[in-house]
């Protein structure tokens, strides 16, 4: 009765849940759509007719094609679940690998995610030189883009496999509380990968070299004095060899923290906006949202693998989601694949909250540099990266984490009217 229950709640989440996204992504793209004649008062001095159309096609090719691959992927995890594909998979490793438990979890599981990938793969690979090539966004070759591939698959499985081992050997073997423990490795896991990004994984795809300009570069040293922020130095990142859309982030943790500026950024920008952007980056540090999010994903992590240390016990959780043979490895991926159908409606509390403090940093801009300077900067970046000036504002609500741009824009313009 309770895998029934379970089989039907599953079916019927996933039905409502896809329905949601696709009727928010026609939303967006129909209300996207419908202003795309008219660039909005607050932006009729500094983009075009043109390039405001030009965004306005692109997110909705975008959208489209999200539509298209949402309808698949809800189809494939129909199919790998209650439609008996993982127990297809676990039978096949059974029949290879029969007395080798956590060797055979593995399989089984490495399995399962390398179909969801291959699944995935004709929709990225369309994407990048389909519509990022139509728009002029694409510097990518074919090779570049399969190499790329093949360096995540090889990191992933580098670093996930210990990582995967240590989880199923834990379930096997470290009693009740396995979950604890395993809470605690996964932990201390994404500590050590926030540390060692920076310095070894992140150059493996990019080349990062100092940054030569040295009147910015000391423009830029005394705003984070200024801020108290320490850095392992200053980049500039490589990104048009893939892409000509522009960024700036901080990334690391600790003493590895470093400013990494793309390019096409530095090419776009002159050295006040330059600092504005970089002064927006900073809210974020002195506001810790970026420690706020790692105990956020602490907490989260706790309670869904507590929940898990409870599922893996019920032989009905198993039963409702098509696998008849119970097993800890069948406990994990079952629950890494169906969690965010159960989780979806939270979507909006993550947004929400992720828009806040993108507010709170633009806020410590305003207040550290020139708004007016920021403004500029992002007016620029939403034009050159064919960011839709006008999204459905529910669809914005639901998935967006970062403010629409007209809201964000009249925010800072207030802030430079004190």
């Amino acid at each position: 009765m309770m895998a029934t229950n379970l089989t039907l709640l599953f079916i019927s989440l996933l039905a409502i849940t896809t329905i949601i996204r696709i009727w928010l992504g026609r939303r967006h793209v129909l209300h996207i759509q419908q202003h795309r004649n008219r660039v909005p008062d607050a932006f009729s001095a500094s983009i075009s007719l043109g390039a405001h159309q030009k965004a306005a096609d692109y997110s909705s090719t975008k959208t489209r094609l999200v539509l298209l691959e949402t309808v698949v992927q809800a189809a494939l995890l129909l199919l790998l679940t209650v439609g008996g594909g993982l127990q297809l998979i676990d039978e096949v490793w059974r029949n290879i690998l029969p007395n080798h438990d956590i060797i055979r979890g593995s399989a089984v599981i490495v399995s399962a995610l390398l179909v969801s990938s291959l699944v995935d793969l004709p929709f990225d690979y369309y994407r990048t030189f389909v519509i990022d090539q139509h728009f002029g966004f694409n510097k990518m070759t074919r090779a570049m883009y399969f190499t790329d591939m093949i360096k995540h698959a090889l990191v992933g499985l580098l670093l996930g496999a210990p990582l995967l081992f240590a989880a199923l050997w834990l379930m096997q073997g470290a009693g009740d509380y396995w979950w604890l423990y395993l809470w605690v490795v996964w932990s201390l896991f994404n500590l050590l990968m926030l540390a060692i990004y920076p310095t070894f994984i992140a150059p493996m795809f990019n080349k990062f070299s100092p940054l030569g300009d040295e009147p910015l570069k000391r423009r830029i040293e005394t705003l984070l004095t200024k801020c108290g922020f320490k850095s392992q130095g200053l980049f500039v990142m490589d990104g048009s060899t893939r892409s000509s859309h522009g960024n700036a982030y901080f990334t690391g943790f600790g003493a590895s923290k470093r400013v990494v500026f793309f390019d096409t950024l530095l090419e776009r920008l002159n050295g006040d906006e330059i600092e504005a952007v970089l002064a927006h980056e900073l809210g974020h540090f002195k506001h810790k949202h970026v420690v706020k999010r790692i105990a956020l994903m602490f907490l989260v992590s706790f309670i869904g693998l507590a929940l898990l240390g409870w599922l893996a016990q019920q032989e009905w959780f198993y039963a409702g989601l098509g696998v008849q043979q119970p097993s800890d490895y069948m406990a994990l991926i079952l629950f890494l694949l169906v969690s965010p159908v159960f989780l979806f409606l939270l979507r909006p509390l993550l947004a929400g909250y992720s828009r806040k403090n993108e507010f709170e940093a633009d806020a410590y801009a305003a207040q550290n540099s020139d708004a007016r300077y920021l403004v500029e900067a992002l007016v620029k970046l939403y034009r050159d990266n064919a960011s839709t000036l006008t999204p459905d504002p529910l669809h914005s609500a639901f998935y967006d984490s970062h403010p629409p741009a007209s809201i964000r824009i009249t925010r800072l313009m207030s802030a430079t009217a004190h």
